[in-house]
């Protein structure tokens, strides 16, 4: 009985651990942010067929 009261304790003290690791490292590791880019509207003729090359 002593033995099964033993595991019961590490399991649970092992699982609370290994709870508390990844909790703490949601907090710690950053969070990827999507970088939001302007596209300017092309001014020139030029622009414009330029702008156009890209998208394709």
């Amino acid at each position: 009985m002593r033995d099964f009261k033993l595991k019961l304790v590490l399991s649970i003290l092992a699982g609370i651990a290994f709870s508390f690791i990844f909790i703490l490292l949601a907090f710690a590791l950053p969070v990827k942010e999507e970088k939001k880019i302007s596209i300017k509207k092309p001014k020139g003729r030029l622009e414009q067929i330029s702008h156009a090359f890209k998208e394709h």
